[in-house]
């Protein structure tokens, strides 16, 4: 789980963790990384092998097979927002300042229209595959959880008015993913300022 969340962290704040011995998590992010440059249908294992400096050979061995590998990273990939939103607390004191610095996490999806489009190439995985669809629920769930949690802190705090946090929690969630989408298609300015601005017309009413 350390390990875990030391690769999170790193992606997150878009550093590159210290070379050491090739493990099964530094193959997944590996994986990550090839999938965003050319998207999970033109994966093979043979690029996944070059980003992670290994034999195309080990990762049968250790995978057995494309399929196995992506349900691998997409599994892992489910919990990664139970490190964004420690980051986000271990960052921001402020609940508040914990939602509207989400618009910097979401570069987790990518910093180019290109890359975004690779990663969100993931959801037809997603939504037609029994197996994939499960991470998939199991991520929006837990994310949900994460916002709802910093809603509630927001109200106790004083920082956002009285309201159904649940409720709010859902739309600033679906605010996040049309966002991501919205920038990808526009193209205009940076990402993490586009998501911010979609954040502030939602959440700003809330705020005392």
């Amino acid at each position: 789980m350390n390990q875990r969340k030391t690769e999170w962290r790193f992606i997150i704040a878009g550093m590159s963790p210290r070379p050491r011995q090739n493990t099964d998590l530094e193959i997944l992010y590996a994986a990550f990384r090839a999938i965003a440059r050319l998207g999970p249908g033109r994966l093979t294992l043979a690029d996944v092998a070059r980003e992670a400096k290994v034999s195309p050979a080990s990762l049968v061995q250790r995978f057995g097979s494309k399929r196995a590998l992506l349900l691998a990273a997409s599994s892992d990939a489910a919990g990664g927002h139970v490190f964004i939103f420690e980051g986000l607390r271990a960052k921001h004191r402020s609940p508040r300042a914990a939602l509207y610095g989400l618009a910097e996490c979401m570069s987790v999806m990518g910093e180019t229209p290109e890359l975004v489009a690779h990663t969100l190439a993931f959801l037809q995985f997603d939504l037609t595959d029994a197996d994939f669809h499960q991470h998939a629920l199991k991520g929006s769930i837990g994310f949900h959880a994460g916002l709802y949690a910093l809603v509630k802190d927001g109200i106790a705090a004083g920082e956002l008015i009285k309201c159904d946090a649940g409720r709010l929690a859902r739309a600033l969630q679906a605010t996040l993913n049309g966002s991501i989408l919205g920038w990808a298609i526009h193209r205009d300015g940076a990402m993490a300022a586009w998501i911010r601005r979609d954040l502030r017309t939602v959440l700003d009413p809330y705020c005392t």
